[in-house]
């Protein structure tokens, strides 16, 4: 089963969002491919016993995976990092969705991410076109 790396920013972001489309992708991809959500970790941000921890855990989710969807809704430092990770350093297929126009995108968003799609739903779609068994 293809495996997914739900991407996206956590830190400072506002209540419940972090989480919401990520709950949202399981809901529609359970079954069809494995998950690998870092929100599954109880680490908090900001304090330095596990700061290392966050990181380390979610570089190995990002090498484990085939795949890595991104929620690109802001600039965020975490996120971005994972991406050129995963893009540059390991080959991997970058899926994001963003509610963001292209003039206004990162371009190292823009050059790092394989594809970006105007939202969750569209992301989903195409992944489920292009990476279904």
């Amino acid at each position: 089963m293809l495996k997914i790396y739900l991407s996206g920013p956590i830190m400072d972001e506002q209540p419940g969002a972090a989480r919401d489309w990520r709950e949202w992708v399981k809901a529609h991809l359970s079954g069809e491919y494995f998950l690998l959500d870092p929100m599954r970790r109880k680490f908090v941000d900001r304090q330095v016993d596990s700061a290392n921890e966050i990181v380390e855990f979610d570089l190995r989710d990002v090498r484990d995976a085939d795949l890595i969807l991104v929620n690109y809704n802001r600039p965020s430092i975490g996120t971005s990092m994972e991406v050129f990770y995963a893009a540059h350093d390991l080959g991997k297929f970058v899926v994001a969705f963003s509610p963001l126009p292209f003039a206004e995108c990162s371009p190292w968003m823009a050059r790092f991410c394989t594809k970006i799609l105007p939202d969750l739903e569209t992301a989903v779609d195409y992944i489920r076109t292009h990476f279904s068994d």
